[in-house]
This record gives structure tokens, C-alpha cells and sequence, in this order.
């Protein structure tokens, strides 16, 4: 069941970009400069779910403003859920997004994919630019 919601995901994602498939069955791919991977999970019988993550950005400084600035884009997001993660470089950000997949033709996968893909380029613009100015 998995096999075949990764084959179409990879059918969906080849209308937009280069994707490279890992033994594991992750789907990896960028989307500008926004490296994503996808992966698809039973979590119980008949529920299939993809979950797409993306690296927004990494080693941001690691600025309260910075990180407020994130939290409030979190908050006018319809897909996906922010993530910040303090490391001894800086700030890394992500943004993950998992929804029941199983029956989506290619071309509403593909849709809604690149509905949560353009969201972390444009925020990753976002928070470089906020970064920049700040620094």
C-alpha cells in the first residue's frame, strides 16, 4: 500500500523537480534551495499517510526576534507545522506536513505538495532576509 502512494508521490513530484528515491523508500528532492524528503507510513490499517519535511534553514543566528519572527509565520500557516531547533551554530528550521494520501491522483498530490514546498522556499526567503537585516 505504501509502495504504490510513494510511486504516484514520485509521478506527482517529477511534473516540478529532480527526485531521487533512497533504499528506505524516502523520496528526497529541493525545491529551490529548500531540501525536502517524503516518506509514506501505515500508521494503522487502512490510514496511509505521506509526510513530507522540508529544511527550511540552518545555522540562522540564533536571535529571540529571529525565532519570534518564525513562530509568528507558524502561526498564518495553513500547511504545515514549524519547527526550531537551537544547536551550538545557530537556529535550524523546518517545516513537516503529513495527511492521509491514500486515493489523491497524481495531479492533486502533486498540488498540494508544492502548496507546502513553495510555503518553506518563501519563508526561508523570509527568514534570510529578517537574518540579514538583523545581523
Amino acid at each position: 500500500m505504501t509502495s504504490d502512494l510513494i510511486e504516484r508521490t514520485r509521478t506527482a513530484l517529477e511534473q516540478f523537480h529532480d527526485v531521487n528515491s533512497d533504499v528506505d523508500g524516502t523520496l528526497t528532492f529541493r525545491h529551490g534551495e529548500v531540501p525536502c524528503a517524503v516518506h509514506a507510513m501505515e500508521l494503522s490499517e487502512g490510514l496511509v499517510v505521506l509526510s513530507l519535511t522540508c529544511v527550511v534553514a540552518w545555522d540562522l543566528p540564533d536571535d529571540p526576534a529571529l525565532a519570534v519572527s518564525a513562530a509568528e509565520r507558524a502561526g498564518q500557516g495553513l500547511f504545515g507545522t514549524l519547527g526550531v531547533v537551537h544547536t551550538d551554530r545557530g537556529m535550524d528550521v523546518t517545516l513537516r506536513y503529513a495527511f492521509p494520501a491514500d486515493g489523491l491522483a497524481p495531479p492533486a498530490l502533486g498540488t498540494l505538495l508544492m502548496l507546502v514546498v513553495s510555503t518553506a522556499s518563501q519563508l526561508r526567503a523570509e527568514l534570510l532576509h529578517t537574518g540579514a537585516r538583523q545581523g
